[in-house]
């Protein structure tokens, strides 16, 4: 029996996810002849069909969406064996790929990124920034080490590491004609005056359940895809919207108009660290989480 390589196993699996042999030969970083005939030699190796091929596009098999899930699990384990091996040098040295959220990468990573390069000089750091469930798919996939998320959110087969929270306050122009900051209720707000982020973006989810909007009429149907969008559309007095700590403090609001007024010690979102459950590098990972939280402690004294 000829077994399959990883080669082989690493193009079959990118195969199946962009479903085009260019583009996941691209992905690849190999030509697409060499990859299509690395495809064809898995193939002969396992004597199944893998792919059905016409010209305009390809179809993964039935036997082939097995084989792609099966080639993940034992990648995964390969990964899994060079951890253990890694876990036995210095704690944060190497590559390490770490996924964070929009809502909190610009406000964090300024001030983590020279701490890390001062303790840790021999860490490799990797970044992709991307909402909280393609980074858990693609921490799930491997491709990603731990990711840097708000809580609460729905996760599986991963270990949490809550590290700090992250209150919200109500945020509005100084001289707003739509609302009164020293006559209001949250659900007594006028209709559709409340702005969030689009869909896909936890930050809305939480801002509606930690700051307990239940009359869903004052919410917006109009939604921002950034923070710089929702803060723009406040600024022009608009619609009001919530904004946690981390981002009224940093540079966002400076050069608008905009006044915050805090809400109550339970209106807020939790952020956190996630890494695939077993993960030999949890020791690690735990020490990244407690170098964020002294970092935010100092900034919050």
């Amino acid at each position: 029996m000829i077994l399959p390589t990883i080669k082989q196993l690493r193009y079959f699996v990118a195969l199946e996810k962009y479903q085009h042999f260019g583009n996941a030969a691209k992905a690849c970083f190999v030509s697409q002849s060499a990859f299509s005939v690395a495809i064809k030699e898995l193939e002969s190796h396992l004597g199944a069909q893998l792919v059905d091929r016409t010209n305009k596009s390809v179809t993964i098999t039935r036997t082939g969406r097995e084989i792609a899930n099966h080639a993940r699990l034992c990648l995964r384990d390969l990964e899994y064996l060079a951890e253990v091996a890694h876990s036995n040098q210095k704690p944060l040295t190497g590559r390490l790929n770490l996924g964070v959220i929009p809502t909190i990468a610009p406000f964090i990573l300024p001030d983590l990124l020279p701490n890390l390069r001062s303790s840790f000089p021999d860490l490799k750091l990797y970044l992709r920034e991307d909402t909280t469930q393609s980074s858990h798919d693609l921490l799930i996939e491997g491709e990603l080490d731990l990711i840097l998320i708000a809580l609460p959110y729905k996760l599986s087969n991963v270990e949490i590491m809550p590290l700090f929270k992250d209150h919200f306050s109500l945020a509005c122009h100084k001289n707003s004609k739509i609302f009164d900051p020293n006559n209001y209720s949250l659900n007594s707000l006028p209709k559709e005056s409340v702005l969030l982020l689009e869909d896909g973006h936890c930050l809305r989810d939480h801002a509606l359940s930690a700051c307990k909007i239940r009359n869903q009429d004052t919410v917006s149907r109009f939604a921002a895809s950034s923070l710089l969008t929702l803060v723009s559309m406040v600024d022009s007095d608009i619609g009001i919207t919530y904004l946690t700590e981390m981002a009224k403090n940093s540079s966002l609001l400076q050069h608008t108009d905009i006044e915050t007024y805090p809400l109550d010690e339970k209106s807020y979102r939790e952020i956190g660290l996630a890494w695939r459950k077993g993960s030999a590098r949890e020791d690690e990972f735990k020490l990244l989480g407690e170098t964020i939280k002294t970092m935010q402690a100092s900034k919050a004294q």
